[in-house]
This record gives structure tokens, sequence and C-alpha cells, in this order.
């Protein structure tokens, strides 16, 4: 079987070749071109490597580029900072244990539980693991089962919190499932992962159209409106940090503005 990890690998190169136009890397146009975005021997050209070599790339066979192609290939398809750093980690070999869902250490749940602005932890494939109070009255973690306490899966699937950001709802979804493809290609084909996959596929085709477009995006701070049904327009500025303890656990805090 094929390593979803090259699979992933592979398929992130062809949609970065298929939304570039030859006219942005100094290419002619040219009337016969039956598909849009670049062919696979003018980014192999582009990126100084052999045209088989870049289709087995692209067709996630099992071979390993190094770093100076992984480079070649970013400058060759204009890949942004957080793209770039995306090729790079799909392109590693390295063995990985099966996803375990983490275990929030007491010091950090004290910490997050003395805080007075809404705070919570979460993992790897985003499951809200550990909140404070202020978190619970505007999220409502507490009320869900364990399986549903994920911030994906919530913005994706949950009414109520697609109602609470209101006009406002596509732009963070849309950038949270770019920010989510670049924590799940790494993982990708492990069960835990494969599992969610399903659930957001099944649960909302936008996420299935998003999906396939296979942006990336890395984690950004920044402010987000809610519409609260009992405590009404709600303004926050977001932010979030790596835990020293567990670099897979992260701190989001949300400080009112």
């Amino acid at each position: 079987m094929a390593d979803p990890r090259r699979v992933e690998f592979g398929d992130f190169l062809r949609s970065r070749r298929e939304k570039l136009s030859p006219k942005t890397v100094g290419l002619p146009a040219g009337s016969r071109r039956r598909t849009a975005g670049l062919r696979r021997e003018e980014v192999a050209q582009l990126a100084g490597i052999g045209v088989d070599w870049y289709i087995r790339l692209e067709q996630g066979r099992t071979v390993s580029p190094s770093i100076t192609t992984v480079d070649a290939l970013a400058r060759a398809l204009r890949l942004s900072k957080a793209e770039h750093a995306h090729l790079k980690a799909l392109a590693r070999e390295r063995a990985r244990s099966p996803f375990t869902r983490e275990i929030v250490p007491p010091p950090i749940r004290r910490m997050i539980a003395s805080l007075h602005q809404p705070a919570y932890i979460t993992g790897r494939r985003w499951d809200v693991l550990a909140w404070n109070d202020a978190a619970e009255e505007i999220f409502g973690f507490g009320r869900l089962p364990e399986q549903d306490r994920n911030t994906l899966l919530l913005m994706m699937t949950n009414k109520q919190a697609r109602k609470s950001y209101g006009a406002g709802w596509e732009n963070v979804a849309k950038a949270m499932v770019a920010m989510f493809r670049a924590n799940h290609d790494v993982w990708a084909g492990d069960p835990a992962f494969t599992e969610l996959l399903t659930r957001l596929r099944e649960g909302s085709p936008e996420f299935v159209e998003w999906w396939e477009a296979h942006d990336i995006r890395s984690t950004i701070s920044g402010r987000k409106t809610m519409n609260h049904p009992t405590k009404g327009v709600l303004h926050f500025e977001h932010t979030s940090f790596q835990a020293n303890d567990d670099p897979a656990l992260k701190l989001v805090i949300y400080t009112p503005v």
C-alpha cells in the first residue's frame, strides 16, 4: 500500500501546480492547454529535476526527496512560508506511533483554571482536553459528549457554533480547515484522524469543498466576533501557545476587547 503521507505530498504538489498560472512564472500561456495551471514537465524544469522523478513525487510513489529538492519545488511552485514548511514536514522520513489522546498535566489544568479570560487546551487532533469556567460559559464544552469536543468538528457541524459567528462564519471556518490540513497530512492514514475526517465529510458539505482545495495556513492570532445566545455580541482577541511540558498541547486564550 502507498504511504498516506506520500500520497498527501503528491496531492499537495498537484494542487499547487494546478493553481499556478504560466504567466506567474514567466511562461507563455499557449493555446493548447487542456487544463488550468502548469504542466508537470514545466514544474520539473523550473525546479531543475527530472520529469520522471517529479511525476513519481506527484503520484505519491515511495521516493525520498532531499531538502534541496523540496526547496527547489517550493521555489518553482511559489509556495508561501507555511506551504513550504508543510512540504518539508511531509517529506521527512519518520516512523510514527498510532495517535493517542493527550493527557493534560495537573499544573497546566490548575493554571488555566486560574485565568479569568476563556482558555482551553487542545491536542494534535484539535480535541478540547481541558478548559476553564470562563470558556465553559462561552463554548459549553462540558455539555458535549467527549467525542464531540473538537474545535474543527464544532465549527463545521454544530449549528449553534455556526449561528454564533453569523456572517463571519465562512471566513473563520475556511481558515480553520486550512490550518487543520497542515496537522492532518502528517498524520494521514492514522485511524483517529481518518475517523475525524469521515465525520467532517459527512457533516459538512463546505468542509468537503474546502478540503479538496488542499490549502495550507499557519496558526495565527486574530480577532473573533461571536453572538452568544445569552451574553449577546462578544469581541475577542485569540492567541495560542505550545506547552513546554508537551509540545503536542496548545493553550488557546480568548481576551475580551
